[in-house]
C-alpha cells in the first residue's frame, strides 16, 4: 500500500515537471522569435534613417541649384 502511494506521488511529480518543461521550452522559443523580430525591426529602422538622410541631402542639393 505504501509503495503504491509513493509510486503515485512520483508519477504525479514527474507529470508536473514535464508540463513545466514544455512551457519553459515554448517560452524560450517565443523569446528567441521576439529577439529576432526586434533585431529585424532595428535594422529596418536604421535603413530608414539612412535613406531619409540621403533624401534630405539630395533635396538640399536640389534646392541649392
Amino acid at each position: 500500500m505504501t509503495k503504491s502511494i509513493a509510486l503515485s506521488l512520483v508519477l504525479a511529480a514527474s507529470l508536473g515537471l514535464t508540463a513545466c518543461s514544455k512551457e519553459t521550452a515554448e517560452s524560450a522559443t517565443n523569446d528567441a522569435e521576439n529577439a529576432a523580430m526586434m533585431t529585424e525591426n532595428a535594422a529596418n529602422s536604421a535603413l530608414n534613417v539612412a535613406e531619409n538622410s540621403a533624401n534630405a541631402i539630395a533635396n538640399t542639393a536640389d534646392n541649392a541649384m
